[in-house]
């Protein structure tokens, strides 16, 4: 799942999410809008299938954010899900205002470390996705 084009201007949150796969039987990453665009992608995966896995996601996050209701009030807002399959684990969170993190990881992965580096990383990327661009000295972006 990798390709060529996973580092430059078009992936410059990428590193972010490469960092917090650093831990033992987590797989891929990917950082995508509330209508399903990517936003950045791991390097362990391309683009190309981090687009559809991202379309998918939100597709997820819909259906999870339509059942609150069933957690004993409709207003509460979405956190996380996590899915389980028999390979492993999908772990999708909130990442600031119509943003979220998705990660793959193994079936042996630490669950609870996964949960713990993710609620980081959504810290860190609420600070770059909210702060404005920078300039240089000439004025241009």
């Amino acid at each position: 799942m990798n390709d060529a084009l996973n580092t430059g201007t078009g992936n410059r949150l990428g590193w972010m999410l490469d960092d917090a796969l650093r831990m033992p039987e987590t797989r891929y990453a990917i950082l995508l809008s509330a209508d399903g665009l990517l936003m950045a992608h791991s390097e362990r995966i391309g683009r190309d299938d981090a687009e559809r896995q991202a379309a998918g996601m939100s597709g997820l996050q819909s259906l999870a954010r339509g059942t609150a209701e069933f957690c004993g009030d409709p207003a509460t807002p979405w956190r996380q899900t996590v899915s389980e399959f028999d390979d492993g684990y999908v772990f999708l969170v909130a990442a600031g205002p119509g943003a979220y993190v998705a990660v793959s990881a193994g079936q042996h992965v630490d669950m609870e470390a996964v949960s713990f580096r993710l609620q980081e990383l959504v810290q860190r990327l609420g600070k770059e996705l909210t702060s404005a661009p920078r300039h240089r000295a000439g004025g241009t972006p």
